[in-house]
C-alpha cells in the first residue's frame, strides 16, 4: 500500500502545477471564493495546510499582498497567495515576503511565472529522486536522503535571504504600542 502511495505521490509531483496567469480566474473574487480557490493550487495532503480568511488578512496587514479591491481579490492576489503559501512551508511568512516587494500587476505577473518555473524544476527533480521501485524497507533511507536535501537547500536559501536583507535599506521599527495594537487586531 505505502508503495502504491509513493507512485501517486510521483505522478502528483510530476503533473500538478498551479494555474499559469492566464488560467487564473479573470474575475475578482470575494474571500470565499479565494479560500475555496486555494487548494487548487498547490499539491497539499490534509487540512492543517488550508489558506484562512485570517491568514489572508494577516499577509495584507504585514504588506506581503495589496489590498482588497472593494472586498474583491485579482489574479495579483491569487498569484501572491500561491507563491506564500508554498514557501511558508519552509520559511517563516515574513522570508516569504521578500516575493512581495511590488504588487503592480506586470511585476506580479513575472515573479509568478518565476515562481511556476522555479517549483516546476523543484518537483520534477524530486519526482525523479522518488524510486517507485524501492521495497517497503528502503522507505526509511529515501526519507533520509530527502530531509537532508530539504536541510541543505533551506540553509543556502536562508543564507541568500540574509544577503538581500543586508542589501535593502534598513526599515524603521515599529513602536512598541504599534506592535501591541497589531497583536490584538
Amino acid at each position: 500500500m505505502a508503495l502504491e502511495e509513493l507512485e501517486e505521490l510521483k505522478r502528483r509531483l510530476e503533473e500538478e502545477r498551479p494555474s499559469d496567469w492566464e488560467n487564473l480566474p479573470d474575475l475578482s473574487l470575494y474571500m470565499d471564493q479565494v479560500i475555496g480557490y486555494m487548494p487548487r493550487q498547490l499539491i497539499q495532503y490534509g487540512e492543517a495546510e488550508r489558506l484562512t480568511s485570517a491568514m489572508v488578512n494577516n499577509y495584507i496587514k504585514d504588506g506581503l499582498l495589496p489590498r482588497a479591491e472593494g472586498k474583491r481579490y485579482s489574479k495579483v492576489h491569487l498569484a501572491y497567495l500561491t507563491a506564500i503559501c508554498a514557501l511558508k512551508q519552509v520559511l517563516p511568512v515574513r522570508d516569504a515576503g521578500l516575493l512581495a516587494a511590488a504588487h503592480a500587476e506586470g511585476e506580479a505577473r513575472e515573479m509568478y511565472d518565476r515562481f511556476r518555473e522555479e517549483l516546476d524544476r523543484a518537483l520534477k527533480d524530486t519526482a525523479q529522486r522518488l524510486d517507485t521501485d524501492c521495497g517497503q524497507e528502503d522507505l526509511p533511507q529515501l526519507a533520509l536522503s530527502l530531509a537532508m536535501r530539504s536541510y541543505a537547500d533551506k540553509l543556502a536559501c536562508e543564507r541568500v535571504i540574509d544577503l538581500i536583507r543586508q542589501s535593502q535599506p534598513a526599515r524603521p521599527e515599529k513602536s512598541k504600542r504599534a506592535e501591541r495594537k497589531q497583536k490584538y487586531e
